[in-house]
């Protein structure tokens, strides 16, 4: 049974990768095409030394083929020796080719799905565990089975000619060299279940070296200042140590393969030594028959000695397949509806109705959240750290799907609108924005890639950039390191500003955007801050609470649940958990 899930498996691994092959199947077949002559040739050259051992070693005389002179055999067996080797690089180079392609097609339906992935699933996804299946299993999965295919096909066709030669020259010798065979192929359909767990370990554990390595990349300043060398070299060199156990286990597992066949085999060639003396001092072969039999049965035998790494490489990449298809069939749960309609520019108001969420299901984050804010408010979120601000404004674009209740925009339920059209009318700025290797000019435009050379200075004017873009030698077009480094933290929150005025977007949400400056820095990007809130409509998560008095709605939450609505002056007034708050953080001033 186990053996026919592991078949039908296969079978159900080829066919989803066929739609990846089938714009290269001309070049995919050709490649297998050509490794029916390579094998083929080797029955040729085994079959060419009958008779010249019989006519001139022994003197028994016999044609050659085709009645052609002795001298000719090696001349024949170096030119389809050379026919051979020069089909073999045309082969490999098709297969490369075809490989690549297949593996850039994959990559591309990969990174496809991971852009369409729900922020739910990367929270619990490391960095390292992306790179490593989302890059290296396609690399895996293509390149080593084609390879792979290959060489078992050219082993099939070749060992089907020389099969054809042993019972040509001997049928009797021909039956023990199969039975032979047989045996040390038996080994190999034990291996997937041996090593199916130790891979899926090793490709978590390889993972984490990834994650590992961009930590130390992202992270250098903070190990600097912590003295965290140490540590993270015994991070580094534990992921390391599991990393090599694995392998060995998997060595452990697989490497007795080769040694087993190779010890089967020399007892199948030890067995038609003994058989084929005989049968030549019975005259039931010749000793040409005989030669023949021995070179088929060496050029048989002898890629079959080491085929059970190639059949290892074989179930990584299958493997490696299972797992591409396993990252494909994962469910997208934030994803427009069939009948998903476009999102009309806001006119009225935003309203949570009833609205619950939970991260992990049974444990509440966000519970019965009512609220309406007007087309044109500005909404300031307080609260202590972890009661449920940022979650509230990262369920309006949907990067998390609610638990209950409902959202809507103007009467439309944000479920049942698309998502371009819902995100398109909303511009978000983070306490951290990530900004893109390249120019200031490219991170702006993002907001919007066909903006007029206008649109671009206005926008930098409204986020305050103007004077610093103008004190650069290239200006726009300045190069700001991978994650805008080469900026400080107030130069890349203007630049999330700005990119945010050339969107343009009627909802702006704010998600503590000055709370990680400086005073300086701080006054800058509140000026730019406060051109971008004008005329449209805003939820602002603010932890100094000096920045909102002015907000038409203040909105206090506490462990989830919103305790007090009202604006600056009414909430003191009540002198509840806005007073506690705002009293606390102004204390000694």
């Amino acid at each position: 049974m186990f053996e026919k899930l592991k078949k039908n498996q296969a079978i159900e691994d080829y066919r989803r990768i066929w739609p990846y092959v089938k714009p290269y199947w001309g070049r995919a077949l050709a490649a297998l095409l050509i490794t029916l002559p390579i094998g083929a040739l080797d029955a040729i050259i085994a079959l060419a030394l009958k008779p010249f051992m019989d006519t001139v070693i022994v003197g028994q005389g016999g044609d050659t083929p085709f009645h052609l002179p002795l001298y000719i055999i090696p001349i024949f067996i170096i030119s389809f020796t050379l026919i051979q080797a020069g089909l073999q690089y045309g082969g490999a180079y098709l297969n490369t080719w075809v490989g690549n392609k297949i593996t850039i097609g994959l990559k591309k339906k990969l990174y496809h799905k991971l852009l369409h992935f729900e922020p739910a699933y990367l929270d619990k996804t490391t960095s390292g565990n992306v790179v490593y299946r989302f890059d290296g299993d396609p690399n895996t999965a293509c390149s080593g089975l084609l390879n792979n295919l290959r060489v078992f096909a050219t082993r099939i066709f070749s060992s089907i000619s020389l099969v054809f030669v042993l019972f040509y020259t001997s049928w009797q010798l021909a039956i023990i060299a199969i039975f032979v065979l047989g045996g040390a192929l038996y080994p190999l359909t034990r291996i997937r279940r041996r090593i199916k767990d130790i891979i899926n370990r090793t490709v978590s554990v390889g993972g984490s070296v990834m994650t590992v390595y961009n930590e130390t990349y992202a992270g250098a300043k903070t190990i600097a200042s912590y003295n965290l060398q140490e540590y993270q070299e015994r991070k580094f060199s534990d992921t390391l140590n599991l990393l090599f156990k694995l392998g060995i286990k998997h060595t452990q597992r697989t490497a007795w393969l080769s040694p087993m066949m190779h010890i089967i085999i020399s007892i199948g060639i030890a067995a038609a030594i003994w058989y084929g003396s005989y049968l030549i001092t019975s005259k039931t072969i010749t000793a040409g028959d005989f030669v023949a039999f021995m070179t088929a049965l060496l050029m048989l035998y002898t890629p079959i000695k080491n085929i059970g790494n190639n059949f290892n490489a074989v179930q990584l990449s299958l493997m490696a397949i299972e797992r591409v298809f396993e990252i494909l069939d994962t469910p997208i749960t934030i994803k427009d509806k069939k009948d998903a309609i476009e999102l009309p520019v806001i006119q009225n108001e935003i309203q949570f109705k009833d609205v619950s969420f939970e991260y992990i299901s049974g444990k509440p984050v966000l519970e019965h959240i009512n609220l309406t804010v007007r087309k044109g408010e500005k909404v300031a979120l307080v609260g202590n750290s972890g009661g449920g601000k940022t979650t509230i404004v990262n369920l309006i674009p949907r990067f998390y799907e609610i638990t209950d209740g409902s959202i809507q925009i103007d009467g439309h339920d944000i479920r049942d609108v698309s998502l371009e059209s819902l995100r398109g009318q909303i511009a978000v700025v983070f306490q951290d924005n990530f900004l893109f290797s390249g120019t200031i000019r490219e991170n702006v435009m993002l907001g919007k890639e066909d903006a007029t050379e206008e649109e671009v200075r206005q926008a930098l004017d409204c986020a305050c950039l103007t004077d610093f873009i103008n004190e650069l030698d290239e200006g726009l077009d300045t190069f700001i390191g991978e994650r805008g480094m080469l900026l400080s933290g107030g130069q890349k929150q203007r630049i999330a500003i700005a990119r945010a005025f050339l969107k343009n977007a009627p909802i702006v949400i704010l998600d503590e955007a000055t709370s990680a400056l400086d005073n300086k820095s701080e006054a800058i990007v509140q000026q730019a801050i406060d051109n971008l809130m004008q005329d449209r409509t805003v939820f602002v998560i603010a932890h100094r609470l000096s920045t909102i008095q002015n907000a038409d709605k203040i909105v206090v939450i506490n462990e989830g649940k919103i305790v007090e609505i009202g604006t600056h002056t009414e909430l003191l007034a009540k002198k509840g958990a806005y007073e506690s708050l705002y009293m606390a953080q102004f204390k000694g001033n």
